[in-house]
């Protein structure tokens, strides 16, 4: 190992350092389930802001998103403009209600107890159901996280993937395990902080270190249609986009609404004062760090040649934010330590997600199953130990998944997004502004969204291919509108919400 990598290392070293001390020093905070999964509903602006961004975006905002513009052009952009929407829609019309909901219906810790609380579910279909689908799809999430953290190991220090997979999941484990909300909240905060500037400088120092104009530099690399069809949002390599095309990159803006790693920051927040300040901070956050994601993968594409990502045995496609910080600062300006930072932005994207995703199924299985069908007299300390063996057999499995060197972030992440986002986001969006929405409904949303989307993505059903392969639409799109139907047609169609659900219901909407 040259002395530029350890001066890389060092940095990764000092970094990973700082989260276990944070996991500790709020390991001792931590001492009943309700610290462990909201942290007592304390959290300020900056760190809600900041941490719910970071747990959504994850490696796919500085891996996937860039790769797939350096790969296609900037017609990938169209993803980003509709998690943009979303966050937006989130943050204005989600947030604040869903806080409100979940202090008034019996101070729900989770989305699940919500529901079952919301809709008065004696029978608890729901909180057994709506976990499940959490654990489900919360593991191919937290897979994608430790597969990209073992992509960022053996890309920038050689290590063997599976090796550098077993090191990433090791400290996200730690900590987590060690601290619940609280030091994932904070460590998010650092995380959110260190991947917005290393998203800023790195693209705005390479632009101006270009041997030539960019126009003739995306020429010479080989783009499909050259430049003018790389730079052209309307354009697929060669061809024009088509609207289904166009759309579901869009659909992705929809998942926000079931995302429980992000609502829970929502129900977390102290105060609603705190709130609207966290929703300017998230949206403006949003703009910088997806409007830099994207300038990432076209800068990238003309800086790095002559080499060119994905061919000739080059790293993929997906690794272009890392081959421009190893070539820009330890090539270009000699300054590896800087480098090792911005590096270690990724690694942060990274576990900023995974820990979310770990605390989350954490909650779901200890409080939800656990508490409510297996040991219902269990107290918050016995929870507070199951949440944490969750933690380790969550990471064991994720990690198996992970295994496979070839798996594709990108791949990893759709999936999972739009599982939750089907299941979750109409019975969430409904529960909060549609009075008649009953328990029968929600039933139906979260399983057809569910199914829709499992059927959508994994079982061949024309010609050997899945129907998402077939039609060219993101399963998202179709799972939230016919979970969004579902929800409609079963609630008109059985027994009105009695008089206390819409009494409860009438309190949280005139409350602002």
């Amino acid at each position: 190992m040259n002395t530029t990598t350890m001066i890389i290392l060092s940095a990764f070293i000092a970094y990973l350092l700082l989260m276990v001390v944070i996991g500790a020093v709020y390991m001792k905070k931590t001492t009943s389930s309700e610290d462990y999964f909201l942290g007592g509903r304390g959290l300020n602006a900056w760190v809600a802001a900041l941490s719910a961004q970071a747990s959504d975006m994850s490696g796919w905002l500085l891996m996937g998103l860039p790769g797939a513009i350096y790969a296609m052009g900037t017609g990938q952009i169209w993803i980003a403009v509709g998690l943009f929407i979303g966050t937006v829609f989130n943050w204005l019309f989600i947030s604040g209600r869903l806080r409100r909901y979940t202090i008034e219906a019996n101070n729900s810790l989770t989305i699940p107890a919500y529901f079952e609380n919301r809709f008065r579910d004696k029978k608890r279909i729901l909180l057994l159901v709506s976990s499940v689908v959490i654990v489900i799809f919360f593991l191919v999430y937290t897979a994608s996280a430790l597969a990209a953290g073992g992509k960022l190991f053996n890309t920038v220090f050689g290590i063997d993937y599976h090796i550098a997979l077993a090191i990433g999941a090791g400290v996200i484990l730690l900590y987590t395990f060690m601290g619940g909300f609280m030091a994932v909240c904070v460590t998010d905060f650092v995380q959110g902080t260190l991947m917005l500037v290393g998203l800023l400088v790195v693209p705005i120092v390479a632009y101006f270190m270009l041997p030539g104009s960019l126009s003739d530099l995306l020429n010479e690399s080989g783009t499909v249609g050259g430049a003018a069809s790389f730079l052209n949002p309307l354009t697929n390599g060669d061809r024009p986009y088509t609207f289904i095309e166009i759309f579901s990159q869009l659909a992705w803006g929809l998942g926000y609404c079931g995302m429980p790693h992000i609502l829970t920051r929502f129900m977390a927040v102290k105060s609603e004062k705190e709130l609207k300040k966290s929703s300017v901070i998230a949206i403006v956050w949003d703009i910088l760090s997806l409007g830099a994601a994207c300038f990432i993968g076209v800068i990238g594409r003309a800086y790095l040649l002559p080499v060119i990502l994905g061919e000739n045995g080059a790293a993929s496609t997906e690794s272009v934010f890392i081959e421009m910080i190893n070539k820009l600062f330890t090539v270009d300006l000699a300054l590896p330590f800087i480098g090792g930072i911005f590096l270690c932005g990724i690694l942060a994207a990274i576990m900023s997600t995974a820990d979310s995703q770990l605390l989350v199924t954490a909650s779901a299985v200890s409080e939800d199953l656990y508490h409510n069908f297996v040991n219902k007299k269990a107290d918050s300390r016995t929870i507070l130990n199951v949440s944490r063996i969750t933690v380790i057999v969550v990471s064991v499995l994720a990690f198996v998944i992970a295994w496979n060197p070839d798996s594709s972030i990108m791949g990893l992440v759709s999936n999972a997004w739009a599982g939750l986002g089907s299941a979750f986001g109409p019975t969430v969006l409904l529960s909060l502004y549609w009075k008649r929405t009953n328990l029968a409904g929600a039933i139906a949303g979260i399983v057809s969204g569910g199914l829709t989307v499992i059927i959508w993505d994994y079982i061949p059903l024309v010609g050997g291919q899945t129907l998402g392969t077939a039609t060219g639409l993101y399963s998202l799109a179709v799972g939230f509108l016919l979970s969004a139907l579902m929800i409609v047609i079963f609630s008109l169609a059985t027994k009105a919400p009695s008089k206390e659900i819409t009494d409860e219901f009438d309190r949280v909407a005139s409350k602002k």
